[in-house]
């Protein structure tokens, strides 16, 4: 485990935040300071994730992409119809009416997979699963570093038997999705460093570690427990070059704000978010990833627009009000004690 899995001058990573907040700029800023930065493959067609690794390309930096691998599919049908039905009041609040016939999709991961097997980038990152083990070879073959994220000792040995490079160890204090391979499993309250250590006791790959991350003590932590990097999200949200919408990056500041929890309200997925009305109103959700974050999310775009952070989906992990506003080198600096 000598080998350094990502090529950056410091041990820090951008996390990848799909939706919006990982953008150009923002992976051109933290690789300025020293990190290394993954770019958000998801929720993007092949010719938006296209264009954003070739303008990256042009900065001359070492960089990442993150992929979300396609799941089996789990949704109960009558459960869905039943869940889309209480979500209409919320809807009707900006005029909206939500489809009950499920939306299924695989992010584009065969089309996406192609680009970058014939374009290929230093590093690619997988959240949600493990693929076919021969998409794992084929992007070794080309040169890309894979990398899967796992929540769990298990899980890690998953991955190892599939043949990736290295893992990123995410603990449930991360912000955004668990990448738990499964959905219908909520991770308990785990420390990040104890996680890492018990996924390093079984399997001898090099390690990325995230989750709960709000300084630099933080960082040094999660380096001595065995990680050769720690990567970090919630703390780049709200920089200047972060895409973050403006209601959400209220929200992160916001002091009536006290509490993140976890919840498939939203995505039909476990994730971690700031405590809103919207979280208690539907305290259960339902499991059905993708075809939930399809029903709500022209009522999540109408909440953000509106600046209405009850019904938004305010994605934070547990070290949210340590998150600054300002340059995003700044926060690299800071996290390695400079």
């Amino acid at each position: 485990m000598t080998d350094r899995l990502l090529d950056s001058p410091l041990p820090i990573v951008a996390a990848p935040m799909a939706g919006g907040p990982s953008t150009v700029a923002l992976a051109h800023a933290v690789a300025a300071a020293g990190a290394f930065p993954f770019l958000a493959g998801g929720y993007k067609t092949v010719e938006a994730l296209e264009a954003e690794v070739e303008q990256l390309r042009l900065l001359d930096v070492a960089f990442g992409v993150n992929l979300f691998v396609p799941g089996h599919d789990t949704l109960d049908e009558r459960a869905f119809a039943a869940y889309a039905a209480e979500l209409g009041a919320e809807a009707a609040q900006f005029g909206l009416e939500l489809d009950p016939t499920p939306v299924r999709d695989d992010d584009g991961w065969g089309e996406k997979l192609a680009w970058l097997l014939a374009h290929p980038v230093p590093a690619v990152s997988l959240t949600f699963g493990i693929p076919d083990h021969g998409d794992i070879a084929a992007l070794r073959l080309v040169g890309s570093r894979v990398l899967a994220t796992v929540t769990t000792p298990e899980e890690a040995r998953l991955a190892r038997d599939a043949g990736v490079d290295g893992i990123v160890v995410q603990g449930a204090a991360a912000g955004g999705h668990s990448a738990t391979f499964d959905p219908t499993r909520t991770p308990g309250p785990m420390p990040t460093a104890t996680l890492l250590r018990r996924v390093l006791r079984e399997v001898d790959l090099p390690v990325v570690a995230t989750g709960g991350v709000d300084g630099p003590q933080a960082v040094r932590t999660l380096l001595d427990a065995g990680a050769q990097s720690v990567a970090v999200g919630t703390l780049l949200l709200r920089t200047d070059e972060a895409g973050t919408s403006p209601t959400h990056r209220r929200a992160l500041g916001d002091p009536s704000f006290v509490e993140t929890v976890l919840t498939r309200a939203f995505t039909g997925r476990p994730a971690r978010a700031l405590r809103n009305g919207f979280v208690d109103r539907h305290p259960d959700g339902i499991v059905g990833y993708p075809a939930v974050h399809h029903l709500t999310r022209a009522l999540r775009q109408a909440a953000g627009a509106a600046g209405d952070a009850d019904r938004l989906h305010l994605w934070a992990g547990t070290g949210w009000r340590s998150a600054p506003t300002g340059p995003a080198a700044d926060v690299v600096r800071h996290l390695v004690g400079d």
